[in-house]
């Protein structure tokens, strides 16, 4: 397993082409899991910044990620922002805020890459407040154990290339951080799913 230094070298690197990543999340996927959020939300993993525009304007966000990179890309589109967005270099591995601190947390498309993926979510546990939700978009190994097993196949080269792994069992990881799963929709077949966790706290 690639350690957190490497991934971060990694998206580094491609943080000035990452747009062709993030258009693979469709725009509409973007809309609706963060219609409703609202209060103090953290996001973890920010990337270049793209679903700042999605927030609503009362909203107050807090932003983080680990590729200094990324967060220069990301500061440039907080303006494109209707609320207040607060960014930091972070991992979510280790997140520097108190217990039961925020009313949502936002995920898209960030455990594929954390090296340690249960001991970032037990983090989101953690800093969510016991009534809070975490909402996630994320890819992960397929249901379908042909497209699974391909995913298997394939999932080396794309750790080393960009630091992402295609077929993290990340429902089995939602687990075994003591999180509850509410709400689980399938957007492309099995690999996408959009996600709603409680703390379960």
């Amino acid at each position: 397993m690639a350690d957190t230094e490497q991934i971060k070298k990694r998206f580094d690197r491609i943080s000035s082409k990452f747009e062709v990543m993030d258009h693979l999340v469709k725009e509409d996927w973007r809309k609706e899991l963060l219609k409703g959020v609202n209060g103090r939300i953290l996001e973890v993993g920010v990337g270049i910044g793209t679903n700042f525009k999605y927030y609503p304007k009362e909203a107050e966000v807090v932003g983080i990620d680990f590729s200094s990179k990324m967060l220069d890309r990301a500061r440039e589109k907080v303006d494109e922002a209707a609320c207040e967005i607060e960014l930091y270099e972070m991992d979510v591995e280790n997140l520097e805020f108190n217990d039961d601190s925020f009313d949502y947390i936002v995920s898209t498309c960030v455990f594929c890459s954390v090296p340690h993926p249960v001991k970032g979510l037990k983090e989101l546990r953690r800093v969510v407040k016991p009534e809070g939700k975490i909402v996630m978009l994320e890819h992960m190994r397929s249901e379908n154990e042909f497209i699974g097993k391909v995913l298997d196949f394939f999932n080396p080269v794309s750790v080393n290339l960009i630091g992402v792994n295609v077929n993290r069992k990340t429902i089995s990881n939602i687990y075994q951080a003591n999180l509850e799963v509410e709400k689980q929709e399938y957007l492309m077949t099995s690999v996408m799913r959009r996600l709603i966790l409680s703390p379960n706290k």
